[in-house]
């Protein structure tokens, strides 16, 4: 799964920037300068987080329901969402080599037609794993 909805804890500060918390996920959390800042902030914290724990294994945690959380005064609490996959394509798509075999006779036929091998491969992957 690469959707993820967590709710986020914004707490208007006196400089009047906001800081951003997500009770859900330990150690993500952000600022802006301003809500529409912070609301960019917290999209971005939050995908980098959850990309991680893919990366890595761990166990996605549950979303707590947005009318379970306390808030404070100059608090607020709302929805935000991210898509890991759409951040790993912004930011994670640094070129790796891979090295393949396919018959000889393939390999001529493709060549004599200016086939590019790595889009084709790029192309052939996205489909094949149903990810545009």
């Amino acid at each position: 799964m690469s959707k993820y909805v967590y709710a986020a804890v914004f707490t208007k500060e006196e400089n009047g920037q906001y800081s951003v918390t997500f009770n859900d996920i330990k150690g993500c959390y952000t600022c802006g300068d301003n809500l529409e800042e912070a609301i960019e902030m917290a999209e971005d914290a939050l995908a980098l987080v959850l990309y991680e724990y893919e990366k890595e294994g761990k166990e996605i945690p549950k979303a707590t329901d947005i009318s379970e959380i306390k808030t404070g005064e100059n608090e607020f609490v709302t929805y935000i969402a991210c898509d890991t996959m759409e951040y790993r394509k912004m930011y994670n798509n640094k070129s790796v080599k891979k090295t393949l075999t396919i018959p000889e006779w393939l390999n001529e036929e493709a060549l004599k037609s200016n086939i590019n091998f790595s889009a084709v491969l790029q192309e052939a992957l996205q489909e094949k794993l149903a990810i545009g």
